[in-house]
């Protein structure tokens, strides 16, 4: 066999599966946090250190979550030739929103009951790198603080409703 047959497959075969099974992946993980996020739109979180809604404040405690989320082979190999040639590594952009998304997915997802989370705080971090110093997975920690009304406030009112029709 032809020398450069060989490097095409040896390259090109992992690159085209991991390119395709990575674009599966991520889209099944994105239906899966725009599902959640829908089903999650009646508890306010912002990253401010007040309410946004009225309402005496009964109990607040520190919420946290994690997650881990690493690129499949293609968009490492997008990201090892970016860093040659420079420019954004939009491969790494998706893989970023995902996991931050995530992360604040699963802080609401540990406050059932709650009726806002104020002060959202985000930490990022690279959890492992390659050889050629691109990242290959990262870490998102979110926490906040989750207020618990007295009354709930009218938007959960109305969510509750919802659901309930």
């Amino acid at each position: 066999m032809e020398p450069l047959l060989l490097l095409l497959l040896f390259w090109g075969v992992p690159i085209v599966l991991g390119y395709v099974f990575g674009q599966i992946a991520e889209k099944r993980h994105y239906r899966s946090i725009h599902a959640r996020e829908q089903a999650w739109l009646h508890l306010p979180t912002t990253a401010g250190r007040h309410p946004v809604t009225d309402g005496r404040v009964t109990r607040s405690e520190l919420v946290t979550a994690g997650t881990v989320v690493s690129a499949d082979y293609f968009k490492r190999a997008a990201a090892a030739l970016r860093t040659v040639i420079g420019g954004r590594v939009k491969s790494h952009e998706s893989l970023l929103d995902r996991a931050r998304r995530e992360a604040v997915l699963r802080l609401k997802e540990r406050c059932r009951g709650a009726h806002e989370i104020v002060n959202l705080r985000l930490e990022t971090a690279p959890l492992s790198t390659t050889n050629a110093g691109g990242v290959s997975a990262v870490e998102v920690f979110a926490y906040g603080t989750a207020l618990y009304f007295a009354h709930p406030p009218q938007h959960e009112i109305h969510a509750v409703a919802a659901r309930a029709e």
